[in-house]
């Protein structure tokens, strides 16, 4: 027989590559059946070796050496670090139970940019009333009916739940307490400035405010 047909697979395909001289069968056999000898790609090889370094890497580091915290550690962590921030900066608390306006020219200023920003839209520039009632009378639709009076704790209370029939949202996660107490007190300093356009009145009629 001829080295050609020593070459030969039993199909007639050449047994080895005549570019590369690389075999296509390897000389394992087991019950007539030869394996292919199916070279991996490098890369693939690269990759194969780096998951195998990266698992090494990962259960020494987590698990053994503890190099690196696990998830559950983590949560910890960020808990009381959070904690700590709490600790640091308190959340603003108020004595609703006696809750008075403000008068300091510094709360009312406070009070006025946070009117600006979120109040005019409904209750107007001057707090002549728009779609929201008018603050600048003595009509009101919230108050204490039983002593006829407005106090800030009647008012606190509607920011607080919103009147959400009337298109009010609740602002008890967008401002803070204080910052509440401080819009309402200038809500209340503009009782008798009787500004120019006023809106109708509206509600009950009371004689004290405060």
């Amino acid at each position: 027989m001829s080295n050609t047909d020593e070459t030969k697979l039993p199909h007639g395909e050449p047994e080895i590559d005549e570019l590369t001289n690389d075999r296509y069968l390897t000389d394992h056999e087991y019950d007539g059946i030869r394996e292919l000898d199916n070279k991996l790609p490098a890369w693939w090889l690269y990759l194969f070796y780096f998951t195998i370094v990266f698992a090494l890497v990962y259960l020494v580091g987590y698990h053994l050496a503890e190099w690196w915290p696990l998830q559950d550690d983590e949560y910890k962590n960020e808990i009381a670090a959070v904690a700590e921030i709490k600790k640091a900066t308190p959340v603003e608390t108020l004595d609703l139970e006696n809750l008075i306006p403000l008068t300091a020219e510094a709360d009312l200023a406070a009070g006025k940019e946070t009117f600006d920003k979120i109040c005019v839209t409904c209750h107007g520039k001057f707090g002549e009333g728009l779609v929201g009632p008018n603050f600048t009378d003595m009509y009101w639709i919230h108050g204490d009916s039983t002593n006829n009076k407005v106090t800030i704790r009647n008012l606190y209370d509607v920011v607080i739940t919103g009147v959400i029939e009337k298109g009010m949202i609740s602002y008890k996660d967008q401002l803070s307490p204080v910052q509440i107490q401080q819009v309402l007190s200038f809500i209340i300093s503009l009782q008798g400035t009787n500004p120019a356009n006023q809106k109708k009145p509206e509600g009950k009629k009371y004689d004290t405010f405060g």
